[in-house]
């Protein structure tokens, strides 16, 4: 547990550590910051505290943060005629006093930044800006990079950089289990399905190279993947990693296997490290956080007992409950944190509207702490009252939805919010008991 101390004297000691120069830096930097009075309702681990940065920016999806502070946030819906937020703070007390908006495509979700360049992905391409040396606004032309498939559903085309020049992109599945109607009770599922082909996979990009498709300069990563719209690449063992949007509707749609309370808990969000070449699954099966264990859909013949063929596909390295509604997904690589925050994985929880009849569940960060490529822990809540209330209904009655997450300069972590457009800064200044 850590413990808040006064700032005044944090800083004279701080400034005197000269053993702790990083440390020092870092926390005297965050003298200045304006922290929101009770952290803004949240509730978070002892010394950690909260900076609204902006309020009613629109609705917002992933962040990246430039190496000069700027914040860029990619937009759900068009605000103010775009759909692209720029954020600047210029005065050091971490709220944004500049705020401009461009980007004249269709919604988004995926941002980020590399060479020089930040990347957007709407729903139907990935296109980049070039960055303009002290300007906040990057060069309004924007390149093609991937042109995508328009689809209804699952459409967020979230995306990761590795280290290696290729850009990695979620095509989710148009569907909820490739039904031969969707979403129909009793109606099966298409054998094979046919949306496979171009959809339900993380597909690979050149990071450089213009005008791509699927099938020119694309390549299928891995396949069987419902929807990563948290979506990550850790760099710490230069691996991809996503959390998976399980299916809905088991009981709406058979009944004679699931009851509605099964239902509200299966199938789990899954957090998937992933093997190129790899199937994950979908639409054929779906991860039993009770059983421990993947299944056979009940749209492919399975009945809520039938376990999937062991080893035709790969199971989650970590299972969370049904119908959170994962959308972000951060690996911690910076320093402000304590130790045992290093090289984990934070999740940002949505929410989501499949769970009746109990309450609905998610609207929070969680916590994985991990050793080498696998999670080395459980999960641990870190940041919750997202709500406003200590129980909802309805997911348009939340306060704030946790949608995207990145990494500040300093090593603080910034957190979107699609509902109300709101952005935390969470510092820590806290020291260990």
């Amino acid at each position: 547990m850590y413990r808040k101390y006064y700032f005044s004297l944090a800083f004279g000691l701080l400034l005197g550590l000269a053993s702790c120069q990083n440390a020092s830096h870092e926390k005297a930097a965050a003298v200045s910051l304006q922290y929101a009075a009770d952290n803004a309702g949240l509730t978070l681990p002892d010394g950690f505290q909260v900076v609204e940065v902006a309020h009613d920016i629109g609705a917002a999806r992933h962040m990246a943060v430039r190496d000069n502070g700027d914040l860029y946030v990619a937009l759900n819906a068009q605000h103010q005629g775009h759909t692209i937020a720029a954020l600047r703070d210029t005065d050091g007390d971490g709220k944004a006093d500049v705020i401009k908006y461009f980007g004249d495509l269709d919604r988004g979700t995926g941002i980020g930044i590399r060479n020089g360049y930040l990347y957007y992905g709407s729903d139907t391409a990935i296109v980049r800006y070039k960055l303009i040396a002290d300007s906040l606004l990057p060069d309004p032309k924007a390149e093609l990079i991937a042109s995508l498939p328009v689809q209804h559903e699952h459409s967020a085309k979230s995306f990761a950089f590795d280290n290696a020049g290729n850009l990695y992109v979620n095509v989710g599945a148009p569907s909820n289990a490739c039904q031969v109607e969707d979403r129909t009770k009793g109606s099966p599922g298409q054998n094979p399905c046919p949306l496979l082909d171009n959809h339900a996979g993380i597909w690979r990009f050149s990071a450089d190279k213009l005008g791509q498709t699927q099938d020119n300069g694309g390549s299928r990563y891995v396949t069987g993947t419902r929807n990563c719209v948290a979506l990550a690449w850790n760099p710490s063992v230069d691996k991809l990693y996503a959390v998976m949007h399980g299916r809905d509707q088991l009981y709406q749609l058979y009944p004679q296997y699931y009851t509605a309370e099964q239902s509200a808990e299966l199938p789990a969000e899954e957090f998937l490290m992933f093997k190129e070449g790899a199937n994950y699954g979908w639409p054929y099966a779906y991860y039993d956080e009770f059983q421990k264990k993947l299944m056979v859909c009940p749209e492919y013949g399975g009945d809520g007992k039938k376990a999937a063929p062991e080893g035709k596909y790969e199971d989650p390295i970590m299972a969370f409950p049904g119908h959170w509604g994962p959308n972000g997904l951060k690996f911690y690589t910076g320093t402000q944190f304590p130790s045992q925050y290093q090289h984990g994985a934070f999740i940002a929880f949505h929410g989501s509207w499949n769970r009746a009849p109990r309450p609905q569940q998610g609207y929070s960060i969680v916590y994985v702490p991990f050793e080498g490529d696998h999670p080395s822990g459980d999960y641990q809540v870190f940041a919750s009252g997202f709500t406003g209330a200590d129980s909802l209904q309805n997911p348009g009655d939340a306060k704030y939805r946790p949608s995207g997450l990145a990494l500040g300069n300093d090593g603080s972590l910034f957190v979107s919010d699609d509902s109300h457009g709101t952005i935390f800064r969470i510092v820590y200044t806290g020291g260990a008991q």
